[in-house]
């Protein structure tokens, strides 16, 4: 039986704060509804989805502007992270895991990844896997004074974890407070983990890389310009591995720009996409996908290098890129939709 409502535009349900995951031709979908997460399955590409499943309670759920569940896939596991708590409202919170080794019909109950209770509480943070079964999560972590990154690594897809260790510590005392982390992961087990420094007045885009999920290596930031900036934008891009390029997004004022490496070194040069805010990006077959919110509303997706177009008011866009399709969710009006486009 197919629960949801068939739009033009494609598939939709009541809730928030949409991310996809897949692998071949199974798609999964995870979004918040108050306190409850729940995940949907395709099994045709995205195309059509079965009923949602809610996940087992993991408390006050943060929720909203980038806060809410993530979810990816290894070739045992379907994973999704959130941050939640007794109390929430930040004033409280953990990452919380729970796996489903059924294909997203069941789920066990959360398990918390951080070490120190309530240093998630901010409610940002990224999750990655492979197929081979490691799975990374990172988080702002307030156990200090100041905002810093932490992570934590799987190595059997998510059924254990490391202890949490420190990403990135900005030489001025904090990173940006409210930018969410974005985390990727190759089949060979690399990791480069992207977040929004604060450095010098400067609130710019760094990644730092790993191997092993224990250390990183120095951040390098990523683009030529800088934004000077005392505030929050709220806005923390998305990074992409592909074979032997990473890519990454982000927003600096109000354009959106791309930069990519190819070695997974870090990068500076950046091309600007357009204006607007939220980028998300997905990257298949050494061509890049990247969808945002422009100024009027409108999602936009740009598909490997052709002129953006508009998809339709939304925001909060989550991308998976296969060699013949994109398939896209955004939010919009407390309902989360899925289409696939033509790549």
């Amino acid at each position: 039986m197919i629960a949801a409502i068939v739009l033009a535009a494609g598939v939709s349900f009541a809730g928030t704060q949409p991310q996809l995951a897949g692998s071949s031709s199974q798609v999964y979908l995870a979004f918040g509804s108050g306190d409850v997460v729940s995940v949907a399955r395709s099994t045709d590409g995205g195309v059509t989805f079965a009923d949602p499943v809610a996940l087992p309670a993991a408390g006050r759920l943060a929720l909203g502007r980038h806060r809410g569940p993530r979810i990816a896939v290894s070739r045992e596991a379907v994973l999704v992270a959130t941050i939640a708590g007794a109390k929430g409202g930040g004033a409280d919170g953990d990452v919380r895991l729970s796996r489903s080794l059924d294909g997203g019909r069941t789920w066990s109950p959360p398990v918390v990844i951080n070490d120190v209770p309530g240093a998630a509480r901010e409610g940002l943070h990224a999750l990655a896997a492979n197929d081979a079964g490691t799975v990374v999560v990172a988080w702002l972590d307030l156990r200090e004074k100041g905002t810093r990154v932490y992570a934590a690594t799987s190595r059997d897809h998510g059924a254990t974890w490391s202890p949490d260790v420190l990403v990135y510590a900005s030489p001025s005392g904090s990173i940006c407070e409210c930018c969410h982390p974005s985390v990727a992961i190759d089949v060979g087990g690399r990791i480069a983990v992207q977040f929004r420094n604060h450095v010098d007045g400067a609130r710019d885009m760094y990644v730092v890389r790993s191997r092993d999920g224990r250390t990183f290596t120095p951040a390098v930031k990523q683009g030529t310009g800088s934004w000077p900036l005392e505030a929050c934008p709220m806005d923390g891009g998305a990074v992409a591995i592909d074979g032997d390029a990473m890519h990454t997004v982000w927003r600096r004022e109000q354009t959106i720009y791309a930069s990519r490496t190819a070695d997974v070194a870090g990068s500076v040069a950046e091309t600007p996409l357009g204006d607007g805010r939220d980028p998300a990006a997905a990257a298949s077959g050494g061509l890049l996908d990247v969808a945002w919110t422009d100024t009027a509303g409108v999602v936009q997706l740009r598909q490997h290098g052709r002129a953006p177009r508009a998809l339709g008011p939304g925001g909060f866009a989550s991308l998976i890129a296969r060699p013949d399709r994109t398939i896209v969710a955004v939010e919009h009006q407390g309902r989360v939709s899925v289409r696939v486009e033509p790549r």
